[in-house]
């Protein structure tokens, strides 16, 4: 289960920035989740969080943050190569950033129940820094630290890691040591690697929006995971009874037909043609399947502009899967970025989302992303999230006044028409 994610010094993040699972101290919650850690300490955990704010505030680069690191640990030691550098990148807005260094580290709980932070430091050509601590009972453990700046560069206290000074010798300086030792199965090491491999699955709208529709037709030959994607489809209410399946040849996908209520024939159903199915249809029939194998395998999901393709209030339904204990029995955690502020509030005006689960992205004059959850405004309980949110009571909203774009463009227009009429002359 994700704790905690920290970046620096990467695509809008300037300065670091925590995005925190962890409920905030004294907050009445009834949406977090209890995990029990491995020295019996209790820690009330969010099933998810939803990110929020004006357009170009960095909402997407904090999950694209997210899956950078992901591709980093999984890519660094068989993709980078010594002569392409390390392909970070660092704020672009600030000449000294390209100098510095990007920062990520993650806090996670395996299923142990032992709490580890895991983290480095890249530069353009080399691994800076690199480290891994673990709190077994509670304390701090430092199992490996990595600083290129040393004559030796890896730090084993202890030596609690195995064939440390093969993991030393063989790691290259452009390359992560977790990588590494996952290609030699390390004993201790390859399990913190397969966290990164099962988490921090990123869907984005439109991108591989058809290999998500493969994939979710793919698990239509499970019977199982047939009733569950059907019944997801009907409570839609697109009028959808049922799929009729085609499978591929020649390694093609399968084609997927949704069948449809025919009202004019009673009972009966109808098969569409895919292309005719709408971009709503086919965008929740998208998401389904990586949905049900997050909620199966209890991993972390990252989805872009949730709202984007969705009806709010359907939209509203994914993050109560997330939500529901029953339904999300593994724990599975959710974040998501949108614009619509009506996810703030579920029906009959009580909250969708707790203070502690909406964080905010704002961007300031230089052009830096800054990010912060609304428990830290300290909003009453009878306050109306939603509302405020309009209201701009707690940033995060475009800066525009009605009408402000249209003056704009009619600005706009006549000096062109003046330097059209200049140039005649």
């Amino acid at each position: 289960m994700l704790l905690r994610f920290r970046v620096a010094n990467l695509r809008s993040l300037r300065e670091e920035l925590e995005l925190s699972f962890v409920v905030p101290p004294k907050s009445d919650t009834a949406n977090a989740r209890t995990i029990v850690l491995s020295d019996g300490k209790e820690l009330s955990v969010y099933p998810l969080l939803g990110i929020f704010g004006a357009n170009a505030s960095g909402k997407s680069n904090v999950l694209s943050a997210l899956t950078w690191m992901r591709d980093a640990v999984l890519n660094s030691y068989a993709q980078w190569t010594s002569y392409q550098g390390i392909p970070r990148e660092a704020f672009a807005l600030d000449p000294k950033a390209a100098a510095e260094t990007t920062f990520c580290e993650v806090d996670f709980v395996l299923e142990d129940g032992i709490r580890r932070t895991y983290g480095f430091e890249l530069g353009s050509s080399r691994v800076e820094a690199e480290w891994l601590f673990a709190y077994p009972k509670g304390r701090k453990q430092t199992w490996f630290e990595r600083d290129a700046s040393r004559p030796q560069v890896f730090d084993f206290p202890n030596r609690r890691i195995q064939d440390s000074a093969r993991l030393a010798r063989t790691t290259r300086p452009n390359a992560l040591m977790l990588s590494q030792a996952a290609t030699d199965n390390h004993p201790q090491l390859t399990d913190i690697y397969e966290w990164f491999r099962g988490n921090l699955w990123a869907i984005n709208p439109e991108a591989e929006r058809s290999q998500r529709e493969s994939y979710t037709a793919l698990q239509l030959k499970d019977e199982s995971n047939r009733v569950r994607i059907e019944e997801l489809l009907k409570v839609a209410d697109l009028g959808i009874v049922g799929t009729d399946v085609v499978q591929g040849t020649d390694g093609k996908a399968p084609q997927v037909r949704l069948l449809h209520l025919d009202g004019a024939q009673g009972d009966s159903a109808t098969s569409l043609d895919w292309k005719y199915e709408s971009y709503g249809t086919r965008s929740w029939f998208a998401l389904i399947g990586p949905l049900l194998l997050a909620l199966d395998q209890g991993a972390v999901l990252l989805i872009d502009e949730l709202d984007a393709s969705l009806h709010p209030r359907f939209a509203a339904e994914v993050v109560r899967i997330f939500q529901t204990p029953w339904v999300n029995t593994r724990g599975a955690q959710l974040v998501f970025t949108a614009h619509d502020p009506s996810l703030l509030r579920g029906q009959g005006g009580l909250r969708l989302l707790e203070p502690g689960q909406a964080w905010l992205t704002e961007k300031d004059e230089c052009g830096a992303t800054s990010m912060f959850p609304l428990s830290d405004l300290e909003p009453t309980a009878a306050e109306d999230l939603m509302m405020s949110y309009l209201d701009g009571a707690f940033g995060g909203v475009p800066r525009v006044t009605e009408g402000k774009i249209g003056r704009k463009l009619l600005a706009a227009s006549a000096d062109r028409a003046r330097s059209l009429e200049a140039g005649k002359s």
